[in-house]
């Protein structure tokens, strides 16, 4: 080896004591590194920086397969951990038992590489060959002990019992493992049911989850997680998606391009697209599953506002209300809509379960924060004609809409005028219900719920009608 060689393998060596990308360099040399690994290093590097402080984080990385997230996330990253602190605790699982073991014992071998003992030399494994310790510790290929440390690792399949060991990270590396296992509302509720009752008890108090995952579908573990912050009903998440071709300009690369050239330029890309079709496409490797007869709302449809008109033409209210607030009823949804010349903005949605007191309340405090939405469409059906009956004498221009086919077929009616443009929603930054809001509508017809689909079909039905009619004033 060169002298030059030899200086700089001793600083890539010293390096990788602090750098995770350093560290992948060193210990796989062979590794293709492209700008999206050196982003995941830098992700998960701060991700172990919050974990030793007790920050609680929780990051999901979404990416399309043979990408090299695995070798970074489920091997190198825990093996890099234990260097830097032997008193963690990792539990790393995957969809199936036989998986979560071969990440076991490759984590193994890297820390009993040569390369490893360069880097960390006062941290190994029983039974390792740069061993000189007399204690015994546990390793086999489920459970594996640190030397020197009361650090351990544990690997699981989905859905298998983890009681008895507590971790510091929890890892989970695609926890669906097929296209027949995503279809599956079973397993689907099953994987859930696991995460929520087994794995997250055995997080320490300021501990982190970590989500790596292909997306097959999209109530899988990452959009049922995704749902829940989106209600403020649950962790909020940093979420990294990796499309395999940019849909817009990024910091890394412009629209059209591949993620990561090295392995899979745009000509390999489209020879993947073509045999997989559009449908394993965009959700394997755009990460963007959807309902396999097409999602009828496309996300680029709707136009983002962030200062209103300073006058509507006119302005609506429409409700979707139910019987109930028992755990097995929809949802009441209602939404606030602003007309001016022919385009139709989204200015306020409520959304939950409600008894029949909580909606008469609902609807009253919808009417007192707009009052220059003078028309309220309610549909006749399950709750709306009692709403009607005790509220129309309070509250003026109370329509009742019967609902005219399917669900879908409505949706379909509607959908040119959002193909259109003519749909404008509120920015994020402005109303942080909007994303719930485009979640549900671009899963539609296969989301769990459609309340507020129903609110606005019926609403831009109501718009539409009057807009065809010239009736542009209350």
């Amino acid at each position: 080896m060169a002298i030059n060689d030899m200086t700089y393998d001793r600083n890539l060596c010293d390096l990788s004591r602090s750098n995770l990308l350093a560290f992948v360099k060193f210990t796989m040399p062979e590794y293709s590194i492209g700008w999206v690994h050196r982003e995941i290093c830098a992700r998960l590097m701060k991700f172990y920086v919050d974990v030793v402080h007790k920050r609680s984080p929780r990051l999901i990385l979404t990416m399309p397969p043979r990408h090299g997230k695995s070798e970074i996330v489920s091997r190198r990253f825990p093996a890099w951990s234990f260097g830097l602190n032997p008193d963690i605790n990792i539990i790393s699982a995957s969809y199936a038992t036989d998986l979560a073991r071969r990440m076991s014992r490759d984590v193994q071998k890297i820390m009993d590489s040569y390369y490893y003992s360069r880097v960390f030399p006062d941290v190994f494994l029983s039974k390792s060959p740069f061993a000189n310790s007399r204690v015994k510790k546990i390793r086999n290929a489920d459970i594996f002990e640190i030397i020197r440390g009361n650090g351990s690792y544990r690997g699981a399949g989905v859905g298998t019992g983890i009681t008895g060991m507590g971790c510091d990270i929890l890892n989970i590396d695609d926890p669906l493992k097929d296209r027949k296992s995503a279809e599956s509302p079973n397993v689907r509720d099953a994987i859930y049911d696991w995460y929520t009752s087994t794995a997250y008890t055995r997080l320490a108090p300021g501990g982190g989850v970590l989500l790596t995952l292909t997306r097959w579908h999209e109530d899988d573990l990452a959009g049922r997680l995704l749902e829940k912050m989106a209600a403020n009903d649950g962790d909020s998440w940093e979420i990294i998606n990796y499309p395999a071709i940019a849909e817009e300009d990024e910091r890394h690369r412009k629209k059209g391009e591949p993620l990561h050239p090295e392995r899979y330029d745009i000509e390999a890309l489209m020879r993947i697209k073509k045999a997989v079709g559009s449908y394993e496409w965009e959700a394997l490797y755009q990460q963007h599953p959807s309902s396999k007869a097409g999602s009828i709302f496309k996300k680029d449809w709707f136009r983002t506002y962030y200062v209103l008109p300073k006058v509507f033409d006119f302005m609506i209210q429409s409700w979707d209300f139910t019987f109930d607030d028992t755990a097995a009823s929809d949802n009441v949804a209602g939404t606030v809509w602003g007309v001016v010349n022919g385009n139709i903005y989204l200015l306020d949605c409520i959304c939950r379960q409600m008894d029949f007191t909580e909606q008469l309340r609902e609807m009253r405090r919808m009417t007192n924060k707009w009052p220059e939405a003078i028309t309220k469409v309610v549909e006749a059906k399950a709750n709306g004609p009692a709403i009607i009956n005790t509220l129309s004498r309070e509250i003026p221009g109370i329509i009742p809409f019967m609902p005219q086919g399917s669900k879908t077929a409505r949706a379909y009616a509607v959908s040119s005028t959002f193909e259109s443009g003519n749909v404008f929603v509120p920015d994020k930054s402005i109303c942080p219900w909007v994303e719930e809001y485009l979640l549900e509508l671009t899963r539609f017809p296969t989301a769990k719920h459609d309340d507020r689909v129903d609110s606005t079909t019926q609403a831009i039905l109501h718009i539409n009608e009057r807009i065809s009619k010239n009736i542009l004033w209350e």
